[in-house]
Formats: structure tokens, sequence, C-alpha cells
């Protein structure tokens, strides 16, 4: 069982998201937690259409989500708001399936246009989900960051750290809950 969970919310193979999923299971197990994260693509796309709960993929996704402390969502944003395939796995989480949960959402945009999808996208939408416990939101603009593959390099040394800061305030959260 993990104690977090991060979920890479791109439609695309290597992605921001995917680099920054994996710089964040890094630096939490660097400190002893530990941290299992999926990309939503990888689910069945047919699984994530038909809405498919009895699929063994989707179960074992949500497994790992019920039985982590907290969630880190990861994701760009599309249209002023989360990308669709990341919509269409949580519309599959049961409901108050994030209840008693910590959770951290960061999102990518090329403008600062986007930055309050946080607030008004992401945030409305956890909560239904039964979500109470947040860490602030970081937005990363595009150009802040550099990857290739799974590879992250900050640009801007003010974005890493406000997203070390994020990370490591739902580290803290996590050890108090415990």
């Amino acid at each position: 069982m993990a104690q977090i969970v991060i979920i890479s919310g791109s439609p695309a193979a290597v992605s921001r998201s995917a680099a920054l999923s994996a710089y964040i299971r890094e630096k939490a197990e660097a400190s002893g937690y530990t941290a299992e994260a999926f990309a939503v693509r990888d689910l069945p796309p047919e699984d994530l259409v038909y809405a498919r709960w009895d699929s063994p993929a989707i179960q074992e996704a949500q497994a790992a989500v019920a039985e982590a402390g907290a969630v880190i969502l990861v994701g760009p944003v599309y249209k002023a708001s989360y990308p669709g395939v990341l919509k269409a796995f949580l519309d599959l989480i049961p409901e108050k399936g994030l209840s008693g949960k910590i959770l951290l959402p960061i999102a990518t945009g090329g403008t600062v246009a986007h930055l309050l999808s946080l607030e008004y996208a992401y945030k409305p939408l956890l909560s239904v989900l039964g979500a109470r416990e947040f860490i602030d939101g970081v937005y990363l603009l595009e150009r802040q960051l550099a990857y290739q593959g799974h590879q992250l390099t900050f640009l801007d040394a003010e974005a890493e750290q406000r997203l070390l800061a994020a990370v490591e305030g739902l580290l803290s959260r996590l050890q108090q809950n415990q």
C-alpha cells in the first residue's frame, strides 16, 4: 500500500505531468514515504469512456486511491480546466472516495491566465468526491520547466521552490495524520 498516490492526468505519453509525477515521487520516497504513480492515459480508454467500474484496471487504480493517505493530481490546463481523460477517471472514483485524504493539485499551463483553474475547476470537483484537506495547489508555467522523457529540469528556481514547499507541506501533514 502506497501512502501517496500521484495521478498524472495528461493524455500525452511524454509530458510535463509525467516528468513532474516522477520528480514528486522521487522526493516523497527520498523522505521515507511509499509513493505510487500512474498515468490516467495508461488505463484502457474504453473503460474510461464507458465508465466500466468493474474493469480490473479501473478497480486497481481505485484501490490505490482508496488505500492512500494523500493524493497528488498533476495535469495540464486545457480550455481553462483539467483534461477530459483526468475527469473521466475521477468520475469513476466512488462518492466520498477522497474523504479523509490530503489532496495536492498541480497544474501546468502556457499563461498565467489559467492560474485560477486550481480554485474553480480542480477544488470543486475534488470536494464533491469528499476531499476536505487541501495543500495549496501549485500552478507552473510551461516555460518554467523543461523535460526529456521523465527527466525534469526547472528553468525557474522560484517555481521549483514553490513545488517543493507544497510537497513538503503534504508530507508534513501526512506525518501528522499518521
